[in-house]
């Protein structure tokens, strides 16, 4: 089949922000402006198509990320709006993972709020090129210079404002144009679907004609007539501009800045403009990197329907009409239906059973998928989230994804006996969808513990538990998600000989256990000399399961442990080595290492920001305080005073009841997760003195 729209004139794009910044009004009048639908949705309403789920609807916000496309001046746009929640960052991150470009979208009110940091430093790690929209222009503090400065101070971006909001009583009117320099003001009878391009008003043309240069300034390095130009005081063609605005954005040095109101439908259109113009096609992004599976020489696909097929699985869906969804992103080659592509993280081959391009939750059924697209397939069997999908005579793996670590626990029953096995298979069905929820047993009581990003994240797993797949189910109070570590390195040594049936089954390591803070998951090292690895190759990948297995049950009260390296320094070889052995001996050493060494229990710390009335703050401190806060600055916005800091989990659950008491409901926070620190000894014998 002939490609329908170039290569060129795909653009896949990711909508981010803090929540209720104003993304998922915005995707809705994307979708509205673009034909994609014939009537806008209101979040508010409960109506908004990008937002389909029951508890997204009563609540509000987005919860999980959803994908659409639409067309702009005859490009295909590949958008998914993700939540702005910190619970569901997961989301955020997988999107990121295989989008081009994004749209950051900012509250002219609030500004860079906590998570808009979170999800700008996620857009950074994946180096993902972007444009802002200021949103909401038409609120009252409405202060379009000061989230510029706010960019600059606590993203440290570079923004480059490519209009200027039109103000008339302090009321929003359109925008400056400072690329053509024209004014544009839009018909609020028609829902903005027109506007008028006239010239810049008197009283605005002075501030216009700062911004126009600072615009320049920001710019001129990125195309040289433009440079020779601008020093010599002539003035710039508008492709000129345009050019050097998208050099710039996409070596991320720069990053152009809009602004409008997506709910009074006033600066979408020239938004469209901007991602067709600035952000990235696939063609523009380097060529995707990978690992060959048998040498792990490096290798590269580019995007190329010519090249072989690659693509990596980014998200998984329990779908109550066809089963499992698995969203993939096609960064080389093209596959149709029926095909058999090959899992390298399985080492087994799948089969496409259909392909369906989403639209919300609903599937539109294709049969072909090219690079650039964003699809999903129904008929994978063994396909998780950061899975590499390829051709099976050319195989490579991408580079996965790395999820936080869940710092919320709930113990979930069934309510009667008769459910459990369903229970249990719904919990399976949910880790699959979910890489950041965590299924355990607690060894102790056998009670199923469910880890989770946050009480929010807990609740919606159980309302989708006992709503969405139809199973009675209770939980208990939540529970901070401890970790351990080593303060100090050990070394332990293990032989283990046992006899089975007829036959002797030996196995010997030597295991360093080393402090890491550079890595939060266990990380497996392998330090035996050549000549030993050559021999004990059959038996290392049994000695990594066993180590990193014993790992997960720390010595003072059996938590995971972490900012761990686990090293294979020594051991040896005989005729009766045996796998199991080998295995068994990985976890007698690490056991006996974690004797030697003194460990700490840590717990997890969430990084918070608190914003209220100045009457209240005092009240606020003190309860802050008195939950171990550590309040690390005060600024004040808009006559309330906002305090940021960090505290431990376990003084915070609840919190949110509490402030509203102390304000009378008009104090607010977020909080997300920041890092996990020592609990004080005397602490840890006071809850855990049967352990220590």
């Amino acid at each position: 089949m002939a490609r329908q729209v170039p290569l060129n004139r795909y653009r896949n794009i990711g909508i981010m922000a803090h929540i209720d910044a104003g993304k998922t009004t915005l995707t809705e009048r994307i979708l509205f402006y673009t034909g994609r639908i014939h009537r806008v949705g209101e979040v508010h309403e409960g109506a908004a198509t990008m937002d389909w789920m029951e508890q997204e609807r009563e609540r509000g916000i987005t919860i999980t990320s959803a994908a659409t496309t639409c067309s702009w001046r005859d490009h295909r746009i590949n958008i998914i709006d993700t939540p702005g929640h910190v619970d569901f960052t997961v989301e955020v991150e997988r999107s990121l993972r295989v989008l081009d470009g994004a749209i950051a979208v900012f509250c002219a009110v609030g500004g860079v709020e906590p998570q808009s940091e979170t999800v700008w430093r996620q857009a950074d790690k994946y180096t993902v090129p972007r444009i802002a929209f200021v949103n909401k222009m038409d609120r009252v503090g409405a202060d379009f210079p000061n989230v510029l400065e706010m960019m600059r101070q606590r993203l440290g971006a570079k923004p480059v404002a490519l209009q200027l909001p039109m103000m008339l009583a302090e009321q929003f009117q359109g925008v400056v144009d400072l690329v053509e320099m024209k004014a544009v003001t839009y018909h609020e009878e028609n829902q903005g679907t027109t506007f008028d391009v006239h010239d810049i008003p008197r009283d605005v043309q002075g501030a216009a004609d700062q911004a126009h240069h600072d615009l320049l300034e920001g710019v001129a390095e990125f195309d040289e007539r433009l440079l020779d130009d601008y020093l010599h005081d002539r003035p710039c063609r508008p492709e000129d501009l345009m050019n050097a605005i998208r050099r710039g954005t996409l070596a991320g040095q720069i990053h152009p800045v809009l602004c409008g109101s997506a709910f009074k439908n006033k600066g979408i259109q020239k938004l469209l403009d901007a991602v067709v113009d600035f952000l990235p096609s696939p063609d523009d992004v380097l060529p995707v990197k990978g690992h060959d599976l048998q040498t792990f020489a490096h290798l590269e696909r580019k995007p190329s329907d010519d090249e072989p097929f690659a693509a990596l699985a980014f998200k998984i869906m329990t779908d109550p009409y066809v089963g499992k969804l698995t969203y993939f992103r096609v960064y080389s080659g093209r596959v149709v239906t029926g095909t058999t592509v090959f899992n390298a993280a399985t080492g087994r081959n799948e089969r496409i059973g259909r392909l369906v391009q989403m639209h919300a939750n609903k599937r539109l059924e294709i049969e072909e998928v090219c690079t650039g697209d964003i699809a999903a397939g129904i008929g994978f069997k063994r396909v998780a989230t950061g899975h590499t999908l390829c051709d099976p005579d050319h195989k490579l793996a991408l580079e996965s994804m790395h999820f936080p670590e869940p710092v919320v626990s709930v113990v979930i029953e069934p309510k009667s006996s008769a459910d459990k096995d369903k229970l249990d298979d719904t919990l399976r069905r949910l880790a699959k969808d979910d890489p950041t929820f965590r299924i355990t047993a607690d060894a102790e009581t056998g009670q199923v513990l469910i880890h989770t990003m946050g009480e929010l994240h807990a609740e919606i797993l159980l309302y989708r538990i006992t709503n969405d797949f139809k199973v009675p189910a209770t939980t208990g109070e939540p529970r901070v998600a401890y970790k351990e570590t080593l303060t100090a390195a050990a070394r332990a040594e293990e032989k283990t000989v046992v006899r089975a049936g007829e036959r002797t089954l030996f196995g010997h390591v030597v295991v360093d256990l080393r402090p890491n803070r550079a890595t939060l998951a266990p990380r497996f090292v392998q330090e035996v000399d050549p000549g030993l690895e050559k021999e004990m190759r059959r038996f290392l990948p049994a000695v990594k399961e066993g180590l990193l297995s014993a790992a997960g049950s720390g010595p003072i009260a059996g938590y995971p442990m972490v900012y761990l390296d686990v090293a294979l320094v020594g051991g040896s070889v005989s005729a009766e080595s045996d796998e199991r052995a080998y295995s068994a001996a990985a976890v007698q050493a690490v056991r006996k290492a974690c004797e030697s060494a003194r460990a700490e229990l840590l717990e997890p710390q969430m990084r918070f920001e608190v914003t209220v009335p100045d009457t209240y703050v005092g009240d606020v401190i003190n309860d802050l305080n008195r939950r171990g806060a550590e309040i690390g600055d005060m600024t004040t916005s808009g006559g309330a005073k906002i305090l940021r800091g960090t505290a431990p989990l376990s003084k915070m659950f609840g919190y949110t009841t509490t402030l509203r008491s102390i304000t009378q409901g008009r104090g607010q926070h977020t909080m997300e997760p920041h890092d996990f620190r020592p609990v004080p000894a005397d602490e840890v014998k006071r809850r855990f003195g049967d352990f220590v």
